[in-house]
């Protein structure tokens, strides 16, 4: 295979600094830093998260998501030739075959519903498609991989949240949820979950990754496992060729069609984002980052590490396959 893999993402903040940039004067950060890169890359799929930093965490999150909500619409207003919200699983090959990249709208993390459910319908008619119950934080509900000391799991409310979610199609996202309330989900819903940016404990024993148990429950609801980047999650000194360790290990374990590639690419976030990771209580410097793979721009040399690894077809499956076939699926039909 001598021409470029296709890439989709099924993780990157990039939403964060865009909208830390337009708050500083810049007109449009998306159209002169990011989508060059994600055109560079070969990315015709995007998932774009909203993340709730810290100091906005509280009354403040609700604002936040709906500015950041607000931020994804403004660049698909901008650049209407290259890119296209999608809200329903149509929209995605429709979206992909025109040439543009298509962008799925997600939430990382309940911080913005609060005690109120109502929000999640908000949350959807504002084109949210895929929600994760909570960061590394605790939330109303449920607990993240930084609170599993406690018991981790989901609260009433968080139940209530699961299906909700589930009657109006928006996909579970289990990455950050502590292990017991992995668990907990997988008792009390038949629904697909997704793992949207987690990698493999079997190869690193990290409490952000997923055990072999996990990924098979995700596949035996129907779902996928996106594999993330962030060099601490793959080996204490890691390279590409342990990204790509972990792609094989969560292969052998569901099948190329339901693993795929979530990066969580940080060496372009942290710089812009102040101040907790902009630099002013974090030395950027020493978070270690892959070499080969630190921005979408990059997507389009992994491709051909996975083409080397994997073969044409199983790395046709896991740069973009996978997402545009199960996210096609999970997507609701209709909008309402």
């Amino acid at each position: 295979m001598n021409e470029q893999l296709a890439m989709a993402d099924c993780h990157n903040d990039l939403l964060i600094p865009c909208l830390h940039r337009r708050e500083r004067g810049h007109s449009d950060p998306f159209g002169d830093f990011w989508l060059p890169q994600l055109r560079e890359g070969g990315v015709v799929l995007q998932v774009l998260p909203v993340f709730v930093e810290e100091q906005y965490v509280g009354e403040g999150a609700l604002r936040r998501t709906l500015l950041l909500l607000d931020e994804a619409w403004q660049i698909a207003r901008q650049h209407p030739a290259d890119v296209a919200i999608c809200l329903t699983g149509d929209d995605i090959e429709r979206a992909i075959s025109s040439g543009r990249i298509a962008l799925v709208l997600a939430l990382e993390g309940g911080e913005s519903f609060g005690s109120d459910l109502a929000l999640i319908r908000t949350m959807f008619q504002a084109g949210v498609r895929m929600v994760s119950l909570t960061w590394n934080r605790r939330t109303m509900l449920a607990d993240g991989v930084g609170e599993r000391d406690t018991g981790g799991k989901l609260t009433g409310l968080g139940i209530d949240a699961v299906h909700e979610m589930a009657r109006l199609g928006i996909v579970l996202d289990v990455s950050h949820l502590s292990e017991n309330g992995f668990w907990h989900v997988d008792s009390i819903t038949k629904a697909p979950l997704i793992a949207s940016h987690s990698s493999c404990r079997a190869l690193q024993d990290h409490p952000r990754n997923l055990t072999d148990a996990q990924i098979v429950a995700i596949g035996e609801h129907g779902g996928f496992v996106a594999i993330n980047a962030f060099a601490p999650f793959l080996a204490d000194s890691a390279t590409a060729a342990d990204l790509i360790a972990h792609v094989r290990h969560a292969i052998g374990i569901l099948g190329p069609d339901r693993v795929g590639l979530g990066p969580d690419f940080m060496a372009d976030l942290m710089p812009i984002v102040d101040p907790i990771l902009g630099g002013a209580l974090i030395d950027i410097s020493l978070i270690p980052m892959l070499d080969d793979v630190q921005r979408p721009s990059d997507l389009a040399g992994l491709g051909r590490m996975l083409v080397d690894a994997l073969g044409d077809v199983d790395a046709a499956w896991v740069s973009s396959g996978t997402l545009r076939r199960r996210l096609a699926e999970l997507l609701p039909s209709v909008t309402s």
